[in-house]
């Protein structure tokens, strides 16, 4: 896990093939499949693009659109190891249906269909890594079949412009703060997927709880729940709150943030607050999702929990299929 961390910006210099280019249509409508890490690039596309007509379908088959709809869409079946059985079924059913269907894996089934069927598809270099590790090669093999050359431009400037190791300093010091604690994650609307990948990097890496949510909506329920009186403190005593911050940030954004963190601290909860930073908007999101990394590293190291696999999600995989 940690020279993932360390050669994340090595991902950058990666130059994506579509093959099977002959069977290739373009489309200004995207439908991506997948999963936990092999979705994420398109979570983090949108944070960039909002326009874009970008959907991600997080579940067997297809997403319930009208026929026109769906026909008139790139389907995109993304699965880091092929195997995904969601991913498979939603690939499946796209070219049943005669849909344009194209799959980004490195390997697999997923991969092995592709190529049966003469679709085209994009093969991910195998390295190892788990999935929420391959962000990088995900983003660029997605702006690519978006043809998107402008962020394909920013993402190849983090080749050397995002310095992964400079983070780690950090990391420590808010690793131990956050330990014995379950972190929650506040951020904008538009940063929402920043936080959920903050989120899952503590799921996967440290093995823990960790929960996200986004400014204003949490001001209207939410935070209430942390409201405490003396009978109610010790549920609330685990939780510490790490605010995210943008400069990009609607004003009235960043004084809900500002008032929040003041009203939990006057309740007895401890805040922490980072801010985005960067030249571009995606060497923002990298800088913090890199220090994700490292910090849920450290929680991993402090709790002494395995940090690369996730062996609940296997044998969640062979319970599933021991049961069909």
């Amino acid at each position: 896990m940690e020279e993932s961390i360390k050669k994340i910006s090595e991902q950058f210099t990666y130059e994506p093939v579509i093959e099977n280019q002959s069977a290739y249509t373009s489309s200004e409508r995207f439908i991506l499949g997948g999963m936990g890490g092999s979705h994420l690039a398109a979570d983090i596309l949108k944070t960039r693009r909002p326009g874009i007509e970008l959907y991600v379908h997080r579940n067997y088959g297809l997403p319930p659109f009208d026929e026109d709809f769906l026909k008139s869409a790139l389907c995109i079946a993304s699965s880091y190891s092929g195997n995904t059985e969601e991913t498979l079924s939603f690939f499946n059913e796209a070219y049943e249906k005669g849909l344009n269907i194209m799959a980004v894996s490195t390997g697999g089934a997923l991969l092995e269909r592709a190529k049966e069927l003469g679709r085209p598809y994009i093969e991910l270099p195998q390295t190892g890594i788990q999935p929420r590790m391959a962000l990088g090669y995900f983003l660029i093999a997605l702006a690519t079949i978006i043809k998107d050359r402008e962020v394909l431009s920013e993402l190849g400037a983090l080749a050397t412009d995002l310095k992964p190791k400079e983070s780690r300093v950090e990391a420590v010091e808010l690793a131990k703060s956050l330990e014995n604690h379950i972190p929650v994650i506040y951020t904008s609307a538009e940063n929402v997927w920043v936080a959920y990948n903050w989120k899952i990097k503590f799921n996967e890496t440290a093995k823990i709880p960790a929960f996200y949510n986004v400014i204003p909506e949490v001001n209207h329920n939410e935070m209430t729940g942390f409201d405490s009186i003396e009978s109610t403190r010790k549920l609330s005593a685990p939780f510490r709150f790490i605010f995210i911050k943008d400069s990009a940030d609607h004003p009235l954004i960043r004084k809900r943030m500002d008032i929040l963190e003041k009203l939990l601290e006057e309740r007895g909860h401890e805040v922490i607050s980072r801010e985005l930073s960067g030249k571009t908007q995606l060497e923002r999101i990298f800088n913090s999702l890199t220090l994700a990394d490292w910090t849920a590293l450290e929680l991993s190291t402090l709790y002494g929990t395995e940090p690369e696999a996730v062996p609940m999600v296997e044998s969640f995989k062979k319970l599933l299929k021991t049961n069909d």
